[in-house]
Parts: C-alpha cells; sequence; structure tokens
C-alpha cells in the first residue's frame, strides 16, 4: 500500500463523537513511552501526522485520521506510565474502554510494545482484556532497530514464552522501527488484505 493521503479528521472523548462512516479502522495503542506517535508518523510518511512529544502521555483523545480516503488510523491514548493524575487516568480508561466495546468499525487494534524491555504487565493485562472481549489485535514491537539481531529474536522468544502462559499461540506480531522504517511495508500490507476483506 502506498500512503497518498493522511488527513486529521476529528479528536474527541467521546465514542458517540467519532466519524460516522462506514470505513475500517484501526486503532494503535500501547504504553505512553512506546514511540506510538513516530510510528504513526513513519507508516503515514507523514512528520507530524500524529504529535510526538518528550513528554509521555501527550496523546490524550481519541485522534481519528482519514487514510487514502478509505480507512481510518485511530490514535489512542497511552497507558501507563503518564503524567496524569489518577482521575484523569480513570477517564481515559473510560474512553478507552468505551471506544474497544462500541466502535462496530474497528477492524482490528495494534497494541504496541517497546521490544527492548522483557514482557511488562500493564501490557499482558491489557490484552487479555482485548482476548476476553474478542477484540482482535496484533502486536508491533517498537525500536527494533535497537536491538542487535541476536539480542531482537531472544527478545521476541522470551515474549512468545510468556505469551503462550496465558494463549494458545503467539498473537501475530510485526517488529517496527520508526528511525529505519523496518516493518512499514509488512504493517501496511496487513492493513491492505485486511481492508480487502471488509469490503467483500
Amino acid at each position: 500500500m502506498k500512503i497518498t493521503s493522511a488527513e486529521f479528521v476529528i479528536s474527541n472523548s467521546n465514542v458517540a463523537k467519532c466519524p460516522k462512516d462506514n470505513l475500517p479502522e484501526y486503532a494503535f495503542i500501547g504504553r505512553s513511552n512506546v514511540g506510538k506517535s513516530s510510528l504513526i508518523n513513519m507508516l503515514t510518511d507523514r512528520k507530524s501526522l500524529a504529535k510526538t512529544s518528550g513528554r509521555p502521555g501527550k496523546t490524550q483523545l481519541i485522534n481519528h485520521f482519514l487514510i487514502n480516503k478509505n480507512w481510518f488510523l485511530v490514535d489512542l491514548p497511552g497507558y501507563g506510565y503518564a503524567r496524569v493524575s489518577k482521575s484523569a487516568k480513570k477517564v481515559f480508561q473510560k474512553f478507552i474502554t468505551a471506544y474497544f466495546s462500541k466502535r462496530e468499525q474497528l477492524i482490528t487494534a495494534f497494541v504496541l510494545v517497546d521490544c527492548r524491555h522483557e514482557p511488562q504487565k500493564i501490557d499482558l493485562e491489557f490484552m487479555q482484556w482485548l482476548g476476553e472481549n474478542q477484540i482482535p489485535f496484533s502486536i508491533i514491537f517498537t525500536k527494533g532497530d535497537k536491538l542487535s539481531e541476536n539480542k531482537l529474536s531472544k527478545q521476541i522468544e522470551s515474549y512468545t514464552k510468556e505469551m503462550l502462559e496465558y494463549w494458545e499461540e503467539m498473537p501475530n506480531y510485526f517488529i517496527t522501527s520508526s528511525s529505519s522504517g523496518m516493518g512499514k511495508e509488512e504493517v501496511l500490507a496487513y492493513i491492505t488484505e485486511l481492508n480487502e476483506q471488509f469490503s467483500t
């Protein structure tokens, strides 16, 4: 897939105000410091489509971007580590939960995980919640260029071992790097494949 257009449509904290178009959408979510905005900008070939910040937790709303006029990329608030109050986190949690439970246009979620770290409880619990609620998802391992090939494969192996404690098989996953462009073609090809299934 070549992305020829990417435009911001709306930000909000109310699922009822999300776009009414019956277009497929793909939600990107992860811990607050996982490199989500950089990944979105890399995938769309835009330097500042999603706002990047040195301060984790910058995304605090549901952000819809219309891609190639035929699907939505949805940037959701990060979970954990954001420098926000407990009450603000509860608000985020409420509308993230509402988004996943009510948004019928959602085709799949992409859960972003920093490949440099051991499996984190917060990520595992979130994916468990998605599974329990029958919400399809893939894992995107970010910052893949920060590790040697050997170390990277050991990290993925470790993650797979952890996931198989709870899952019958390892969920679909991609290894990416926002700085090198690693994984871009694979993620976009997967979205293309799902879009084709959606339209048939």
